[in-house]
């Protein structure tokens, strides 16, 4: 019998980074900005260089790790390099939490935007539309889904751009509304407290960079390219945001305390903003995109999805089944498949209820957070016996505080889901240890 093709390298640092900007999306702070505006005392940009600072210590430990175990596992190859088999596949089956829940969030929120363009298609089925785009390109090739997502990557940076200049060309005009410096010290009654509870939210605007990582059988480049290519996408995201919130706030006609007054109000306020200083245009078009978007930020969960999967089946951790590879595409198409069916009972199943997208947010942080950890720990298990490597090993150490300082902040419904799931995964180990 001949032997399973395996991945095909057609993947460049290029594409690795498009793939992880996807994934968190270039505009991700729009839909948040007032949270964190009425919580850090309108201090948004201080917040987001504070939680990329903190993911950054994650972000250290994958690029260390997909150097030294160039995989497709990911945080579970890594795992299994440095912990052992069983913590490998804990840290696979937690990450998965957060790889299947993703996907199923883009696509409901894809599919309530195109059930409000045209109410005459129920949500449930313009979100099953959108899950069959994103398979479709993923089962064509991870070169193919690269391409096409440039294209939409493309797209949200021009619009970030248009923003950034036109905010320029209000503040040359009339001035800011608030002080120069309060995007970084906030507008009086700032606290570090406040500060670290703002920047925790933020820090979930990163998830989704560390998808590069399972990418890795398909680079074209060394070991080394994985880690620079995330390293690379999560600096650049950090400087993204910061720079678009500083921004807005100093453009902002809401000021942070009447933002706390109104909760009902944060969600949409950096649409008013841009519907108040720049023109309704400008806030149709950033609507459209942050519409479709998330379809491509689907793309990328389920790929990845698909090659934690593979990797996992390839390490013994799940069916073997799981491992086969597309001969003409290369890709893991089981693997993708499989992940697309668990996105469409779960997306779906949402769009039929009426709190179904705020179920599944809840659902998605802590398995990667539990992930990181897990992460973390193998990067200091892995290099702590090298010569040389203490004064570094401080880096995963600080990684580590801070992840679990996240953890603490989740709520009581996402911590439930994950011991619910970890609870599964339990007895899904011991069922295939008896077997073996």
């Amino acid at each position: 019998m001949s032997e399973s093709p395996g991945l095909r390298r057609t993947l460049s640092a290029r594409d690795l980074i498009v793939y992880g900007l996807l994934f968190i999306g270039p505009t991700a702070p729009i839909g948040i900005f007032g949270v964190l505006d009425a919580a850090s005392d309108g201090a948004s940009a201080l917040v987001f260089v504070v939680a990329t600072l903190v993911v950054g210590f994650t972000a250290w430990s994958y690029a260390r790790m997909s150097a030294a175990v160039p995989r497709a596992g990911s945080v579970s190859a890594y795992a299994t390099a440095g912990l052992g088999r069983a913590p490998g596949f804990f840290a696979g089956w937690l990450a998965g939490l957060d790889y299947l829940f993703i996907p199923s969030v883009a696509a409901l929120l894809s599919g309530t935007a195109l059930h409000s363009a045209a109410p005459a298609i129920p949500t449930w089925l313009a979100t099953g539309i959108a899950i069959c785009v994103f398979t479709a390109l993923n089962l064509a090739g991870a070169r193919i889904a690269a391409r096409v997502g440039m294209i939409v990557l493309a797209v949200g940076l021009v619009l970030l751009v248009v923003f950034v200049v036109c905010a320029i060309v209000v503040l040359a005009e009339h001035g800011p509304a608030r002080g120069w410096f309060s995007p970084l010290a906030g507008t009086g009654g700032l606290t570090t407290g406040a500060l670290l509870g703002a920047a925790s939210v933020a820090a979930l605007s990163f998830l989704g960079f560390d998808a590069i990582a399972g990418f890795a059988e398909e680079n074209t480049g060394g070991p080394e390219q994985v880690g620079k290519a995330l390293l690379f996408c999560l600096g650049l995201a950090g400087i993204l945001f910061v720079v678009q919130t500083y921004l807005a706030s100093l453009i902002s006609p809401i000021t942070p305390e009447q933002l706390a007054a109104h909760p009902e109000d944060q969600g949409t306020a950096f649409y008013a903003l841009i519907h108040s200083a720049i023109g309704g245009w400008l806030g149709i078009s950033v609507s459209v995109y942050k519409a479709i978007g998330p379809v491509f930020s689907a793309l990328v969960a389920q790929a990845a999805a698909g090659r934690l999967l593979y990797g996992m089946a390839s390490q013994g951790h799940l069916p073997g089944w799981l491992a086969t590879v597309s001969p003409k595409t290369r890709t893991p198409r089981t693997a993708i498949l499989l992940s697309a069916a668990c996105t469409a009972v779960i997306a779906v199943w949402a769009a039929l209820q009426p709190d179904g997208l705020d179920t599944l947010s809840s659902m998605v942080t802590v398995g990667a957070l539990t992930a990181f950890v897990l992460l973390h720990a193998s990067a200091i298990r892995y290099f702590g016996k090298r010569r040389g490597a203490g004064p570094w090993l401080l880096i995963p150490l600080a990684g580590t505080v801070l992840t679990i300082a996240l953890l603490a902040s989740a709520s009581r419904l996402a911590l439930l889901i994950a011991a619910g799931w970890l609870l599964i995964g339990v007895l899904a180990y011991l069922i295939a240890r008896a077997r073996t």
